[in-house]
């Protein structure tokens, strides 16, 4: 009985922060064409292949997003922003490749190697690249995480959102999301979690 009992407080819970997390994101997501322009839009990064060697549509699906913001002007550069923790593994320069295969100019694009998480991705935006107002492109579920965390860190995060991913892959991601915003909350209120890393600053645009 009490672990049924617990069962349900803990999914009651999860519930309700997913809700927070959508209401305190709703005010900051946007179109791409009606999003006001800002210097940087930050791509949050994912690897570009499944581990079965199938294209990942999400990675996909934010190239064309981050490209669509990029070629409307909105933006001047893209920070692309993810996990180099391995030597065979590199999330910023996979997105830096596909977005030149798009068309955008190598100068445009910044590499942030040390995006271990999307707190780590936002913030280091702000303590490191000196950014306090970013375009955030990911799928919806991610944005709103990402706006959330801005606003608990003096970051102005507005959220375009690129095309969701359906069928198994989305599917289990979606569900993940909700330990995800669980652990947001944790990482923000109770633990104050900062990034991995931080380091000297980078300068964007000069």
């Amino acid at each position: 009985m009490l672990a049924l009992l617990a069962l349900v407080l803990l999914i009651a819970g999860t519930m309700t922060v997913s809700k927070w997390a959508d209401a305190h994101s709703e005010d900051s997501i946007y179109t791409a064409s009606d999003i006001p322009n800002a210097k940087v839009g930050l791509v949050l990064g994912c690897s570009r292949y499944l581990s079965d060697g199938r294209e990942n549509l999400f990675f996909q699906y934010r190239i064309a997003k981050a490209v669509e913001l990029y070629q409307s002007g909105k933006v001047d550069y893209l920070l692309v922003s993810g996990d180099n923790s391995r030597v065979d593994y590199d999330e910023p320069t996979e997105m830096m490749e596909a977005l030149a295969e798009h068309g955008v100019p190598g100068e445009r694009v910044v590499r942030d190697y040390a995006g271990f998480s999307t707190l780590d991705s936002i913030v280091r935006a702000k303590e490191v690249f000196g950014q306090e107002k970013l375009i955030v492109v990911s799928q919806e579920f991610h944005v709103r995480r990402a706006i959330c965390i801005g606003k608990s860190r003096g970051v102005e995060v507005l959220g375009v959102v690129a095309r969701d991913v359906s069928g198994h892959d989305g599917t289990t991601t979606r569900i993940r999301e909700y330990l995800a915003r669980v652990k947001m909350v944790l990482d923000l209120y109770v633990l104050h979690r900062g990034p991995k890393f931080l380091g000297d600053a980078v300068i964007i645009g000069e």
